[in-house]
C-alpha cells in the first residue's frame, strides 16, 4: 500500500514593501482630493482655465496618470543600470538648467525663469535636478570612497559641481531647490562615511557660498528675512504669509471641513501648489497636518531602512540612494511645511507627492518607483536570488 505523503508548501514571501506602497497611494490621493478642494474658487474665477472649477483636478489626475506609468517604467530599470548613467543623468540635468535660463527657450512665470515649454505641458529642470542629484552623489560617494581622505580628490569636484548647479538655479531664481540639492549631496557624503575633514570643508564651505549668492541680492535677501515678521508689511511681502498663518489658526484641531476653507477664496496665493498645507490645515485641522506630516515619517523612517538593509548586503550605492530619497522628501516637505506655518523663509516649494504640478509629481513618482526597486532587489537578494 503506497504511503500518502503530505506535502507542505511554503507561503509566497512579498516581493514588495506594501506599507510603502500603500503610503505612497495615501499621499498621492490626498493631494489629489486637496488640489481640487483649493483650486475650485480659481479655476471658476479665471479666463485662462475656462471657468472650469474641476481643471486643475483634471490636470493633476493626468500628471499622477503619467506619474504612475512613468513610475511602472522606472521600476523595471535594475539600480545598477542607474549607477552607470547617473553621471550622464546629471550632465543632463545639468544642461536643462542652462537652457531654461535662455531667453525664448525657457519660460518666465511670475519673475522666475524655471520652465521649458513642451507645448502640452512645461517641464520644470529643478525637480529632475533633484532625482538625478540623488544618484550622481550616491555614485559620487561611492567612486571615491577609497579617497575619502583627500582632500583635491573628493573636496573640490564636489564643491565645484555643487556651485555650479548652485548657481544655475539662483539665476532662475529657485533658491528652494537649491537648498534640497545641497542637503541631498552633504547627507550623501556624510552618511557614506567621507573623512570628517573633508565633510567638514563641505559643511562649511556651500553654505558660505549660499550666503554670498543670498547677500549679494537684495531680493533674495527680502525673500530670506521677510517671514520673520510677516505682520509688518500684511499686504505686501508678507501677504502669503499673514493669510497662511489665519488658516491655520482657522482650522484649530479639527478643521472646519472639507471645502470649507476661506483662505482659498482668492485670499491666500498659490493655495494649490506652495501653500496646500494651509489649505489642509484650515480645513482638515490638526489631526489633518499630523495625518500629513505622519505619511512622511514613514517615507521617510522606510527609505532608511530599506537603505540599510542594501548597506547589510553590500551594495553601497543602493543604500546611499534610497537614503538619498529619503532625505530629499524629507528636506522638501519640511521646508515647505515650515513655511507655511512661518518658521521658514519663503522658498518656492511645493509639498512632495501632494502640490499641483507636473514635473514634481511625475518626478516624485520616479523616486518612489527606484525606491521600491531598491527594496525588490534587497528582497530577492536576501533570500539568493537574482536581482
Amino acid at each position: 500500500m503506497a504511503s500518502l505523503v503530505k506535502t507542505h508548501t511554503r507561503p509566497p514571501q512579498v516581493q514588495f514593501d506594501m506599507l510603502l506602497i500603500w503610503v505612497f497611494i495615501a499621499l498621492l490621493s490626498v493631494g489629489l482630493v486637496m488640489v481640487y478642494s483649493s483650486s475650485i474658487a480659481t479655476a471658476e474665477g479665471s479666463k485662462f482655465t475656462g471657468h472650469q472649477a474641476s481643471y486643475y483636478l483634471m490636470r493633476h489626475s493626468m500628471f499622477i496618470a503619467v506619474g504612475l506609468v512613468a513610475g511602472a517604467l522606472a521600476f523595471q530599470v535594475p539600480v545598477q543600470t542607474w549607477q552607470n548613467y547617473s553621471p550622464y543623468l546629471f550632465v543632463a540635468g545639468a544642461t536643462l538648467l542652462v537652457l531654461v535660463l535662455i531667453p525664448h527657450v525657457g519660460r518666465e512665470v511670475n519673475g522666475s525663469r524655471r520652465w521649458l515649454s513642451l507645448f502640452v505641458i512645461n517641464l520644470q529642470p529643478s525637480e529632475l535636478m533633484k532625482l538625478f542629484a540623488v544618484m550622481y552623489a550616491a555614485d559620487y560617494t561611492v567612486r571615491k570612497g577609497r579617497e575619502s581622505n583627500s582632500i583635491i580628490k573628493t573636496f573640490l569636484p564636489m564643491f565645484g559641481v555643487m556651485a555650479v548647479v548652485g548657481g544655475l538655479l539662483l539665476l532662475e531664481p529657485d533658491m528652494g531647490a537649491f537648498v534640497v540639492v545641497l542637503a541631498i549631496s552633504i547627507c550623501t557624503l556624510w552618511l557614506g562615511g567621507f573623512n570628517l575633514k573633508v565633510f567638514g570643508l563641505l559643511v562649511f564651505m556651500l553654505p558660505m557660498a549660499f550666503a554670498a549668492l543670498i547677500l549679494s541680492s537684495p531680493y533674495r535677501l527680502q525673500r530670506v528675512i521677510g517671514f520673520m515678521d510677516p505682520w509688518a508689511d500684511p499686504y505686501g511681502k508678507g501677504y502669503q504669509l499673514s493669510h497662511a498663518l489665519i488658516a491655520f489658526g482657522r482650522g484649530e484641531r479639527f478643521g472646519v471641513g472639507l471645502g470649507g476653507s476661506v483662505e482659498k477664496l482668492f485670499y491666500l496665493p498659490e493655495a494649490h501648489t506652495d501653500f496646500l498645507m494651509a489649505v489642509i490645515a484650515e480645513e482638515l485641522g490638526l489631526v489633518g497636518v499630523v495625518c500629513v506630516i505622519g505619511l512622511f515619517a514613514l517615507v521617510v523612517i522606510r527609505a532608511f531602512q530599506i537603505g540599510r538593509h542594501a548597506a547589510f548586503l553590500e551594495r553601497n550605492y543602493s543604500a546611499l540612494v534610497a537614503q538619498g530619497i529619503g532625505v530629499w522628501v524629507g528636506v522638501q516637505a519640511t521646508i515647505n511645511i515650515g513655511v507655511n506655518m512661518g518658521v521658514l523663509p519663503t522658498k518656492g516649494l511645493t509639498l512632495p507627492f501632494l502640490s499641483f504640478g507636473g514635473s514634481g509629481v511625475v518626478v516624485n513618482c520616479i523616486a518612489a518607483a527606484v525606491l521600491l526597486r531598491v527594496d525588490y532587489e534587497n528582497r530577492r537578494l536576501a533570500r539568493g536570488m537574482p536581482a
